[in-house]
């Protein structure tokens, strides 16, 4: 049967349309379209946060879900959007002083890892990350790498507008946990537009607001005028409105993404390798593993097949469309919940609906006009909708340790992850030579994955004694 080769169904109510089936094309557009819908808040929202531009995430990350359906054969129905994994690796580059080409050029290393992560997993067997990355660790990495993104909230975002910021996470709150069925899972598209909105009855309620804008109104140590940021050129407050429009004015309909980034990279830029630079985001690599290899079981779960042996090629081909898409300057990806939780209420799994989904989102990167509209969200926004996202992130970590019921009345598991939780949330810095130095997440990484197995190697049948006895007592 042909990859494109899908059989028309018409299911009796409750009955499941599997991956290879479909319903009428009328029905699957409508459900591709609620897929875009679901993917839609994150996948823009962090190219946002790591001054990307969202234009291009949205864009490939259309053409990176047709990758990853054709690379796992059409078996595992998944959305591939922009990955919250190297946030923070971003935030530690960019405060290092890095420009998006370095931020893109250390994500597609990164990308390139996973790929050979797939690999091996793929002809290795999946218990090979099980062995090295036990779910004390990949908890523990995914933590430190939530929680390290408190001070980037605290210093840029929520101070930009503090009201809105809370009334937006306020709402988020409220409709990811309160709003029925499918509107809880846009809880972060509708945060934005409840924000926008806040934003533009306040200036004309208020008028404007005074405060810092990254990159803009740069003065040095004298009070005057500056081009590039840095410590001795720094974004100063001024006078704004909360909602500028100029730039969605300006911007085509149709089009390419072009034009420059904050820090004045182009939109569309090859990368810049740095070691020092591609060391923050490494760890992030470990979140995606823990992410891909989940989401891979959940689909598997709901469709009743088993995709063991398509696990090396969902985790390999999420690291190749990352790796892919920041060749050219666009956002790492990884597979979606969002996406996932559709499928689990439609009980609809058929890929054609991400074919279709991928294709409207290609089409959205290829108006500027609406890239311009994203990019005009106001800093009070993100700085409500990140201080609810980054917490959740972290909290991952957390779920991870009960989900597998990791016992920390184990010395190895307490003592062992103790010590890189607190180096990656608290920015200990290692200098290792003049030149070079680990520091926040790489280095709380290494010391979580390096001490754990050290104390770890006499103690292995009571790391997870807890899941142990439970099991036994079955």
């Amino acid at each position: 049967m042909s990859l494109f080769t899908w059989e028309k169904i018409d299911p009796a109510p409750g009955e499941a349309v599997g991956p290879h089936q479909r319903l009428g094309w009328g029905k699957t557009a409508g459900l591709g379209a609620q897929h875009v819908v679901a993917m839609f808040g994150a996948t823009f929202v962090f190219p946002l946060v790591m001054g990307l531009d969202p234009n291009l995430a949205i864009m490939f990350s259309g053409i990176c879900t047709i990758l990853f359906l054709l690379i796992c054969n059409n078996k595992v129905p998944s959305y591939l959007g922009t990955s919250a994994s190297f946030v923070a690796g971003v935030a530690a580059i960019r405060g290092q002083g890095g420009d998006s080409a370095d931020v893109t050029g250390a994500i597609m290393v990164a990308g390139v890892v996973l790929l050979l992560v797939g690999v091996l997993v793929h002809f290795a067997g999946s218990s090979v990350i099980h062995r090295i990355l036990p779910p004390a660790v990949t908890g523990a990495v995914v933590m430190l790498i939530g929680f390290n993104l408190a001070p980037v909230v605290a210093g840029v975002y929520w101070p930009q507008d503090q009201w809105v910021a809370l009334l937006t996470a306020t709402f988020l709150v409220a409709a990811a946990v309160l709003f029925p069925g499918f509107w809880s899972r846009v809880a972060v598209f509708l945060a934005l537009i409840f924000g926008y909105l806040v934003s533009w009855a306040a200036d004309k309620l208020f008028g404007t607001i005074s405060s810092v804008l990254p990159g803009t109104n740069l003065l040095d140590q004298n009070g005057e005028p500056c081009t590039t940021e840095g410590t001795y050129c720094v974004a100063t407050a001024f006078d704004h409105d909360r909602v500028t429009w100029a730039g969605v004015e300006a911007a085509d309909w149709v089009g390419v993404p072009s034009g420059t980034l904050g820090d004045g990279v182009s939109v569309v830029h090859g990368p810049s390798f740095s070691l020092t630079f591609i060391l923050l985001v490494l760890p992030g690599v470990i979140a995606l593993i823990a992410e891909n290899t989940g989401h891979v079981k959940a689909v598997a779960e709901m469709t009743g097949e088993n995709l063991d042996p398509y696990m090396g090629r969902a985790i390999g081909a999420d690291g190749f469309a990352t790796a892919l898409a920041s060749a050219f300057g666009g956002s790492p990806t990884t597979t979606y919940a969002e996406n996932i939780g559709v499928m689990g209420a439609t009980r609809v799994y058929s890929t054609a609906a991400y074919y279709v989904a991928a294709l409207v989102a290609i089409l959205l990167g290829l108006c500027p006009k609406f890239g311009a509209i994203v990019s005009a969200t106001p800093g009070g926004v993100l700085g409500g909708i990140t201080v609810v996202l980054y917490g959740m992130i972290g909290l991952v970590g957390a779920k991870i340790w009960v989900e597998n019921r990791v016992d920390f009345g184990n010395p190895v598991n307490l003592v062992g992850l103790a010590a890189g939780i607190i180096a990656g949330i608290g920015g200990v810095t290692l200098a290792i030579t003049d030149d070079f130095e680990l520091s926040g997440i790489a280095l709380g990484t290494i010391l979580v994955i390096v001490y754990f197995h050290l104390v770890g190697r006499g103690h292995r049948p009571s790391v997870h004694r807890g899941a142990d006895e439970v099991s036994r007592a079955r």
